[in-house]
């Protein structure tokens, strides 16, 4: 299971162009390689995390083949189902005082 979502998603959904609007500066890294969180960049990450959490239907791409019987609003959830997959990794990471690796 891909936990961050699907290859395509590093460019479609956590690299795009809504993403980088934002400010990111984590996420967007995905679109050209595995991303690294160091522990001394936790909290700076989930505060990127928390700003893509409340901007889930800027980010989320609209629905295209393969997606035939996609709505936005199942891209949305999609996009909140693996960011909470990653927003319980960064509640471990700083739990231990580790960083996290999103490849």
């Amino acid at each position: 299971m891909d936990l961050a979502g699907f290859e395509s998603w590093r460019t479609e959904v956590w690299g795009n162009a809504a993403v980088r609007e934002l400010g990111a500066r984590f996420f967007p890294v995905l679109a050209e390689g595995d991303l690294w969180v160091y522990p001394d960049e936790v909290l700076e990450f989930a505060r990127e995390c928390a700003s893509l959490s409340d901007n889930l239907s800027t980010i989320a791409p609209f629905p295209y083949p393969p997606w035939p019987d996609a709505t936005h609003l199942k891209v949305i959830d999609a996009v909140a189902s693996r960011l909470a997959h990653i927003q319980i990794a960064v509640g471990r990471a700083l739990g231990v005082g580790g960083g996290v690796v999103i490849w």
